[in-house]
C-alpha cells in the first residue's frame, strides 16, 4: 500500500470529548483527568468547533485556585480559539510533516467542515509502525 493512500481518518479517534465554551474549566479539568487526555475541542451549541482547552491552558486556573483561591470560570476564557484542523483525508505521512514543523500535539479533524473527530502524534505514531511492517 502506498504510504500517502493511508489517510488520518483511518486513525483518527471518532469518539470524542468535547466541552462547550460555557462549561466550567474546574469540570473540564475533571473531564481531562477521567479520561486521560491532554486536551479536547470546544465546540458551540450546534456542534461547530470553536476552539480547544489543552492541559497546558488549564494549569493556569489550578495555579489561581492554589494560590489564590479564586473559582474556575468558564472554558471560553482558557480555550485557544485560533485552531489548527486537518482534513478527515490527509495523508498519515503529510501530517507526521505537519506534526514536526508544528510541535502541537493534536489536530481536531474535519470532513466538509464539520468536526469529526481528533488524531494525536500517538495515532500517527500507531499509524507509521502498522505500514511500516513488512
Amino acid at each position: 500500500m502506498p504510504l500517502r493512500s493511508v489517510l488520518v481518518k483511518d486513525y483518527m479517534s471518532g469518539k470524542l470529548v468535547t466541552f462547550t465554551p460555557e462549561m466550567d474549566v474546574l469540570d473540564a479539568i475533571h473531564e481531562l483527568i477521567q479520561h486521560r487526555i491532554a486536551g479536547a475541542p470546544v465546540v458551540d451549541d450546534h456542534g461547530n468547533l470553536v476552539g480547544m482547552l489543552s492541559e497546558f491552558d488549564c494549569m493556569k486556573v489550578v495555579l489561581a485556585a492554589a494560590y489564590h483561591h479564586e473559582p474556575g470560570g468558564p472554558v471560553s476564557d482558557l480555550m485557544v480559539s485560533d485552531v489548527k484542523t486537518v482534513d478527515a483525508g490527509m495523508s498519515v505521512i503529510d501530517l507526521a510533516e505537519l506534526f514536526m514543523e508544528s510541535g502541537l500535539r493534536r489536530y481536531p479533524v474535519m470532513k466538509d467542515n464539520r468536526l469529526v473527530g481528533q488524531i494525536s502524534r500517538r495515532d500517527v505514531l500507531r499509524a507509521l509502525a502498522e505500514i511500516s511492517q513488512p
